[in-house]
């Protein structure tokens, strides 16, 4: 005040009476400016003090936001039938397959049969070059004919006959191994040999079937002269029965304790979407198998029914039936929680979530049995494995001049903490 009439005064000696009016007018608009300036001040801080409390409203409500309601998920409680099952994959192969090989050595003569054909049992598959065969049973036939001439009444006679009728017999045999046959009705997988090479003759007779891993053999001759071979090398044809299929999967030790022969199995296959299976375990392997620190066991699955579209080595998994539960109350596995040896579900009453305690049965792939503590028809809360809905915690609601909220992170508040 005192300065804005100092300020009156000298203009009124500097300039007279103008002078006066031009000192008031210029105290009037320092006055105005002035007030102009506390008015704006004045807005900014009842922003500042309305901005303030709505974020302590917001921190001292537990730094909530308010979130949309969203339903819970649910599941009745309804009476089905509870599985459980244990799987695993492998190949399929045939239950019963055979190495053929002559039973001697000699020039192939003849092939009759190429991969993919199917054949019957006792069908001639092969030949060999038989004329050295031919010419050695003439022989031995007339050798045995001069000893029954010779008489057999003395002890040389005698064994001249048996001698000359051993060879005979020998030679007979001997020109029934250059032909193979088939010893039971199944398809070629492979023909080792061409018209025109050497084949080996083999001895040896026996079928393989592969059953678990070592691959059980089961003895049988061959028919016809063919001798069948189950040495890992492979004969001059391979025979396989594709009436008769299984996978040999790998199960762990924990699995395999619940596997017995004969529980019931379904089949899926990779390369056949929509094409089932059912079978049978048939063999568990008693030997165990370690391979990157896991324990696992053999086990042959075989198939009781065979697709048409199914082929062998098509890749397939295997699910056997391990523990089973018809007609009984169930609710999805993740309906229920198990801690310290008890079982809890949440139910619905009434809108309410309620923690119910229940005895279980079987526990299945996606079902659970419950032997007691529900009925049929209620309703039960499913766990999704998501978090809650709404804000909770974290670093709260950025302040004015600090880093956090009231509530919230390092600082916050009005004028802040350290950065």
């Amino acid at each position: 005040m005192v300065r804005r009439v100092t300020r009156v005064c000298q203009e009124t000696l500097r300039n007279g009476p103008a002078g006066f009016q031009r000192g008031v007018a210029i105290s009037r608009l320092v006055k105005l400016s002035t007030k102009r300036r506390a008015l704006l001040l004045n807005g900014a801080l009842a922003v500042l003090l309305v901005a303030g409390a709505g974020v302590a409203y917001a921190s001292l409500n537990g730094g909530k936001a308010e979130a949309p309601a969203t339903s819970v998920p649910t599941a009745r409680v309804t009476r089905t039938t509870v599985t459980a099952t244990v799987s695993a994959s492998g190949s399929v192969e045939s239950a019963k397959t055979r190495s053929l090989s002559f039973g001697v050595s000699g020039t192939v003569a003849k092939i009759y049969v190429k991969p993919g054909d199917k054949v019957r049992k006792g069908q001639v598959l092969a030949r060999l070059d038989d004329a050295a065969a031919k010419e050695n049973l003439d022989a031995a036939a007339a050798a045995l004919e001069a000893a029954r001439d010779a008489g057999t009444d003395t002890a040389s006679g005698y064994a001249q006959y048996v001698s000359a009728r051993n060879t005979y017999r020998e030679a007979q045999r001997a020109l029934a191994a250059t032909v193979l046959k088939a010893p039971f009705a199944g398809t070629v997988t492979a023909v080792n040999g061409t018209v025109g090479g050497s084949a080996s003759g083999n001895s040896s007779a026996g079928s393989s079937g592969s059953a678990g891993s070592a691959g059980s053999s089961r003895g049988g001759g061959a028919a016809g002269g063919g001798q069948g071979s189950a040495s890992g090398a492979g004969g001059f044809i391979e025979l396989a029965d594709t009436g008769k299929l299984q996978i040999v999967g790998d199960f762990t030790e924990a699995d395999v304790t619940r596997l017995k022969v004969g529980r019931p199995a379904t089949f899926t296959f990779d390369a056949l979407p929509g094409v089932t299976a059912r079978g049978k375990v048939t063999l568990i392997d008693p030997v165990a198998r370690t391979g990157d620190n896991v324990v696992r066991y053999a086990v042959t699955i075989a198939m009781t029914e065979v697709p048409d579209a199914v082929r062998l080595g098509q890749t397939a998994t295997v699910q056997v039936v391990v523990d089973e539960a018809e007609d009984v109350l169930a609710v999805p596995a993740s309906a229920v929680t198990t801690a310290g040896g008890q079982s809890t579900v949440t139910v619905v009453e009434n809108g309410a979530q309620v923690r119910r305690r229940v005895e279980v049965g079987v526990r299945g792939d996606t079902l659970v049995e419950i032997t007691s503590g529900l009925r049929e028809g209620e309703e039960v809360v499913r766990r999704t494995g998501t978090g809650t809905n709404g804000v909770t915690g974290g670093r709260g609601v950025p302040g004015f001049g600090g880093r956090g909220g009231f509530g919230g992170g390092p600082g916050g508040g009005f004028g802040g903490g350290p950065r």
